[in-house]
């Protein structure tokens, strides 16, 4: 079973944790590891909201496709599969 990708504005869960929230960050860092940061959309008993909170691609699981979608978003899916760096120019 394949994994569905988790992109910006989905709805995520840490699966070891249980904090789950909107994906409002990718990080990719220098040896491969791939990080979502997740903003908590509840709010707690007293009335404040929780912090945003980063974790591993592969300990998340994708709750709800699409909550929000953002400008960013759009352009970084319409960008996806475009085959990498452009051809070099030919005189």
């Amino acid at each position: 079973m394949t994994k569905k990708r988790i992109e910006l504005g989905d709805t995520a869960k840490d699966s070891i944790t249980g904090f789950s929230g909107v994906v409002i960050a990718t990080t990719f860092w220098l040896h491969g590891c791939e990080r979502l940061t997740l903003q908590p959309q509840k709010i707690e008993k007293d009335g404040k909201v929780r912090d945003s909170a980063t974790f591993d691609v592969d300990q998340c699981e994708l709750v709800k496709k699409a909550v929000a979608r953002t400008p960013m978003a759009e352009r970084l899916r319409a960008l996806a599969g475009t085959g990498g760096p452009r051809p070099e120019p030919v005189r």
